[in-house]
């Protein structure tokens, strides 16, 4: 048998004692650069972050339809979760709300992702996805009453299939594949999404959830918003592999797609939900995109990420990155951009306004349904919490 120079060399490298086979391997890769070459993840992407269309053999024809009316509306639809969530933000800052999380930057993979989904397809999201929800037709206005503590969702998930918001980190994923085996079960060629971060990835949940579709071949997307930044822990420090590799060791393909790329998004899960709904099983969707904004509003990314990492990718911004496109490629005039920008500000009064409608949140509510009977600890806890209470309105008169 020959033995060609490669061979040998592997051969010779595989004889060696693990440690020095490993520094081997490193000196190799820092010489001759295979690291980038052969290493580097593959990103599916349509359009540049400079606005100019690429092709791609695989995935073009997933967007053959999207014309250029078809673009302007992908476009209002990031303009509207935009405007929506900065809104939130300062209702936040105002006292307006508890806590919010923002989705600035991660427009394009919540649209992107939303639009390709079907009418009959259930959505489980984390809380963070206010552009799909927007997507999905859900009244912005009913997110927010959550983090305001008025109640504990504000929709009914049945009336667009798109689940209630879930703060338990992972958790979601798992409901989404029990959803989706009953799909299958029930013969349905509908299909489910379940959306997550990079930092839910390494909950056991997200694992059981990847175990149970395969072996079951569930008709269930995992979307995966690789934003970078679990909280203040970045994504290296969670995975010695893409993402989207993971899903090899489970049995059913993983893609990396350019999160801000919203026609790449949209045709790679148009193809991940296809796949679903012919019975080929689970598909683990990665969109790399980037958190600009804090985690939540109770997070100061500055004490962790340098100012030159989110500059970085401010210039692959998903909203101009489109707009930049319209204005070169198509006949979009700049009347299009102004009566948007009206009706976002319009969106943005209402939001203002209802949530200012909102009653204020019942502090005792807290200690309701936590158990069915009651309990002698809790008990103790809402007295004292009432009297804490009670001690401010004596301070004022």
């Amino acid at each position: 048998m020959t033995v060609d120079s490669a061979d040998s060399t592997a051969a010779a490298q595989e004889a060696q004692p693990p440690r020095k086979r490993a520094a081997a391997k490193k000196s190799a890769k820092k010489s001759t650069g295979t690291t980038a070459a052969k290493g580097r993840p593959e990103l599916v992407q349509l359009m540049t972050p400079e606005g100019k269309r690429v092709k791609n053999a695989a995935y073009d024809k997933y967007v053959t339809d999207i014309t250029d009316d078809a673009l302007r509306d992908l476009y209002r639809d990031m303009v509207m979760a935009r405007r929506f969530d900065a809104e939130a933000v300062t209702l936040q800052r105002q006292g307006e709300l508890g806590l919010w999380p923002s989705l600035l930057g991660q427009e394009a993979a919540q649209v992107g992702s939303g639009r390709a989904t079907r009418d009959d397809d259930y959505v489980f999201p984390t809380y963070r996805e206010h552009g799909v929800a927007w997507c999905r037709g859900v009244d912005p206005t009913k997110l927010l009453g959550m983090f305001r503590g008025v109640n504990n969702g504000g929709w009914d998930p049945n009336s667009n299939n798109f689940q209630l918001y879930t703060i338990v980190i992972g958790s979601q994923v798992l409901h989404a594949t029990g959803y989706a085996m009953g799909v299958a079960k029930d013969g349905a060629d509908s299909a489910v999404v379940a959306y997550f971060g990079d930092g839910a990835s390494s909950q056991g949940d997200v694992a059981e959830a990847f175990t149970f579709s395969a072996v079951y071949n569930a008709p269930v997307v995992f979307f995966c918003q690789n934003n970078q930044w679990a909280i203040s822990e970045p994504t290296e420090k969670q995975t010695r592999v893409p993402l989207y590799q993971r899903a090899q060791g489970y049995g059913f393909p993983g893609v990396r797609v350019d999160g801000n790329d919203v026609l790449a998004v949209l045709a790679v899960t148009r193809w991940a939900l296809e796949r679903a709904r012919d019975g080929e099983g689970p598909t683990l969707v990665e969109a790399f995109t980037y958190r600009m904004g804090a985690h939540t509003t109770s997070d100061d990314p500055t004490k962790y990420r340098a100012d030159e990492e989110r500059a970085s990718w401010e210039a692959k911004d998903p909203i101009l990155r489109l707009r930049t496109y319209l204005e070169s490629q198509t006949d979009t005039d700049e009347g299009f951009f102004a009566e948007l920008e009206a009706e976002a500000e319009a969106l943005g009064k209402r939001v203002r306004d209802a949530v200012r409608a909102m009653p204020d949140p019942d502090h005792m509510a807290i200690f309701e349904n936590v158990y069915a009977d009651g309990h002698a600890l809790v008990d103790e806890e809402r007295a004292q919490f009432a009297a804490y209470q009670a001690s401010f309105a004596e301070e004022g008169a």
